[in-house]
């Protein structure tokens, strides 16, 4: 049974890590109605005949981009539909209508609904290339639900190298790797940069693509992930082969629930000033730049609660 009154539980007797108990607790909101779809069994037109006799009338179009999260319920009168969802799919009342709040900060009454992979690389077809060349969709079946990196400079202010801690949830079943990508800055010898597997995974196919200093790696599960399943993984990309670094940048296609960027410099060649920012697509002007201070070890950091999909980032500058 629940043991709290939240809105994110199930349904009465549902085990504390079942899939959608979890997936109504976090998100997103697609993840969540696809997984309370798929447990109450019904397909979408059987849905939409039960919220037409309740007078809302909703396409199974509509419905199956809610589920995929191409789209989010945001006209007027959605939240009603949301509302008579959770009682056909038979969850607690406003466990998805939660799912539907902006993240804080942002624009009031706008659902945070996933961003299609194009939008946050914009013409950059060398990485869609990479993606082909692994058979991987770029209308992820994974999406972050929280992520730590630290990443290290050398003393010629190049990237030296990044540690990554990642949890990610399964979005759809059979699903037993993640793609990571890596840009080097100018300058960098593609070849020359090395993937170390730490914890929770190994690496499997490696394509890269020198004139655009491209690396695509696989960080193989030890097993397929069902649906809503969660996989913490840890992994380390050595570089040192690039030119002057300026910022580093993290971009999702989901919300995250939790992120940190930790950027550490070594003495003394160490930055004048460093600024947090946002971005919406990989070419799009910064915004939300603040100053953050460079602290006595010699590392600044960001860290994003609750974003919506974008790109968070640190910038520098040096001497």
């Amino acid at each position: 049974m629940r043991t709290d009154a939240r809105p994110g539980g199930a349904v009465h007797g549902d085990p504390p890590d079942d899939p959608l108990t979890e997936a109504l607790r976090t998100g997103p909101f697609h993840l969540a109605l696809r997984t309370a779809v798929r447990r109450r069994g019904l397909a979408l037109h059987r849905i939409r005949h039960h919220l037409a006799e309740q007078g809302l009338q909703v396409s199974v179009t509509s419905l199956s981009y809610w589920q995929r999260g191409e789209r989010v319920p945001a006209r007027t009168g959605s939240v009603q539909v949301v509302r008579a969802l959770e009682h056909i799919l038979d969850i607690a009342p406003g466990a998805l209508v939660r799912l539907l709040e902006p993240a804080p900060g942002g624009t009031t009454g706008t659902p945070r609904a996933a961003r299609r992979y194009q939008e946050l690389i914009g013409s950059d077809t060398a990485v869609l290339h990479l993606l082909d060349q692994l058979d991987c969709p770029t209308e992820d079946r994974l999406h972050t639900v929280s992520q730590s990196e630290q990443v290290h400079l050398g003393p010629r202010r190049e990237l030296w190298h990044r540690e990554i801690q990642q949890l990610v949830r399964a979005h759809r079943g059979n699903v037993d790797r993640y793609v990571s990508i890596y840009q080097g800055d100018p300058g960098c010898d593609i070849t020359r940069v090395r993937v170390d597997p730490l914890d929770n995974c190994r690496v499997g196919r490696v394509r890269s693509d020198r004139a655009a200093s491209l690396l695509a790696v696989e960080l193989v599960f030890d097993r397929p992930l069902v649906l809503g399943e969660t996989q913490p993984f840890r992994y380390r990309i050595t570089d040192g082969t690039g030119g002057e670094c300026t910022e580093y940048t993290r971009g999702f296609r989901y919300p995250v629930g939790h992120y940190l960027l930790q950027v550490y410099f070594t003495p003394p060649t160490l930055p004048v000033r460093c600024y947090r920012f946002t971005r919406r697509s990989a070419h799009a002007p910064r915004h939300r730049v603040t100053q953050v201070p460079l602290n006595g070890y010699h590392s600044a950091h960001l860290t994003e609660q609750d974003a919506g999909p974008g790109i968070v980032g640190l910038a520098w500058e040096w001497d």
